[in-house]
């Protein structure tokens, strides 16, 4: 076992984390899952996976839960009294929960620190939309008063990734019970320890028992929980394949479906764009948490005029981005999730090149002992290749960036549209008019002008095409894990 700090707030070696059901502290009766450290390879604690039957005890806790515990009935501002309390248990828990996140998935300490503050906002901003949510009075069309009133679905099934763990559990969690429901939430393999550790914020601060449960396991949790018959909505961040398995199966139920699946994202700079500052955000777009993001900007579209200039002025980014341990601060980036993750990022490479890719910058691991026993990657940009290549078509998610040329705006739409994915794009240009153009033009989610990855909580966000379907997010975000219901009353 690695040398970690035993505390009651810390992964205790030699003993397996107990999951969450029913809002109670519950060992898995699952196979044994051991939690990797991807920066040295160091075991960092054992979970049980849930059982089938756990699942189903998850879910029907939670049922009861809803039942006995009123949470729909109550107040919006009596909701919004608990998920504040929780993002205040967030805050000062913070530093743990950044520390979880860094040993679980390699994210460097400052982004995942980063991320927990963004957690306790999150669910902060929905206890502010719980409670100055208003309903609505359609105009009336006849001697009747009209009102729109929403109602929660009940038991939610959420499903969050090993990437972001902390923003996409709290992504869930906030709106979902913001919105009245109950939550099973799904923990990913590799993030377990931070996902509980998050989830027990909100028992901390009062939610009632039985509202959230955190099960884990792989594939056969997943299908469980999202197969159970007292599911009444399913919302689920991952690959594109996982989700169109899961909205397969629901289709027969009719089950309403939240998914926020995979993105190829487009990134434009056009010849009068401000070169080195989107040299910048093109590097930080892609190479930013080792490129395992959704909204990744993997497909770099240049200017044909200047795509020299650009190209020097983006490797000199991305060779100074430091690959290193994440608890140094000095690192910028750290190792990839996993190793297996990492062997098929770079299988990926192998597959650019066979398609007659050049490597431009990085393609290898770094060298060095400090990096032997990590998942580590060097920021990796491949020229060369079409945008009809594998790497240019598939999500890779890791940190490669494809670099084409385009010379005419026609020609590029085209192009940055020949996708199954549509969840984001970004666009560099001095011109106003050509970027409303460009931007309307765009088959994606999410489009951003002279800037990427600035996102907001309050503004809805998801996918067009394989990226997914409905919207996480700003009041819509809450509104979708609701019912809207009409109310018409006789004059």
């Amino acid at each position: 076992m690695p040398l970690l700090a035993a505390s009651a707030e810390m992964p205790v070696p030699g003993s397996a984390e107990p999951l969450l059901i029913g809002g109670r502290p519950v060992q898995g009766d699952g196979a044994e899952i051991t939690v990797t450290n991807p920066a040295d390879g160091s075991p960092i604690g054992t979970v049980h996976a849930s059982s089938p039957a756990q699942v189903s005890e998850a879910v029907a806790a939670a049922r009861r839960a809803l039942a006995d515990s009123g949470w729909a009935g109550l107040q919006p501002h009596q909701r919004a009294r608990v998920l504040g309390r929780a993002a205040d248990e967030v805050e000062r828990q913070v530093d743990h929960l950044a520390e979880l996140q860094m040993l679980e998935n390699g994210k460097t300490r400052t982004e995942s620190r980063a991320q927990a503050l963004s957690a306790a906002g999150i669910l902060r901003y929905y206890a502010a939309v719980c409670e100055c949510s208003e309903e609505q009075v359609p105009p009336s069309r006849g001697a009747y008063f009209n009102m729109t009133v929403y109602e929660p679905y009940g038991v939610v099934a959420a499903l969050t990734p090993w990437n972001s763990p902390l923003t996409m559990g709290a992504q869930k969690l906030g709106p979902a019970l913001a919105a009245g429901n109950a939550v099973v939430l799904k923990a990913a393999e590799t993030t377990t320890f931070v996902t509980l550790a998050l989830a027990r914020c909100l028992v901390d601060a009062g939610l009632p028992e039985g509202l959230v449960s955190v099960v884990t396991g792989g594939v056969e949790t997943a299908v469980a929980l999202t197969g159970d018959p007292g599911v009444d909505l399913i919302s689920f961040t991952g690959g594109t394949e996982a989700g169109q398995s899961i909205a397969r199966k629901a289709a027969d139920r009719l089950l309403p479906l939240i998914l926020e699946l995979g993105g190829k994202s487009p990134h434009i700079v056009f010849a009068d764009a401000d070169l080195k500052a989107a040299a910048k955000a093109v590097a930080s777009g892609i190479f930013g948490g080792t490129g395992q993001s959704c909204v990744a900007g993997s497909r770099l579209f240049v200017e044909g005029s200047v795509a020299e200039e650009f190209t020097a002025l983006l490797v000199a980014e991305a060779e100074a981005m430091r690959v290193g341990p994440p608890s140094d601060p000095q690192s910028t980036l750290g190792p990839i999730a996993s190793f297996a993750h990492r062997e098929r990022v770079e299988g990926y490479v192998a597959k650019g090149l066979a398609e007659g890719g050049h490597i431009i910058t990085g393609g290898r691991r770094p060298e060095g002992a400090s990096y032997d026993a990590g998942a580590y990657y060097l920021p990796t940009i491949i020229g060369g290749v079409s945008n009809r290549a594998t790497v240019a078509q598939e999500e890779i998610f890791g940190p490669v960036l494809c670099l084409m040329r385009f010379e005419d705006e026609a020609g590029l739409i085209a192009d940055a549209n020949d996708s199954a994915f549509g969840l984001a794009a970004g666009i560099w240009t001095a011109d106003y008019r050509r970027a409303w153009r460009v931007a309307r033009a765009l088959e994606a989610g999410t489009v951003w002008i002279n800037t990427y990855k600035q996102l907001s909580i309050a503004a809805p966000f998801g996918g067009f095409k394989l990226s997914g379907s409905g919207r996480e997010k700003g009041l819509q975000g809450m509104r979708s894990y609701q019912q809207a219901k009409s109310l018409y009353w006789g004059l």
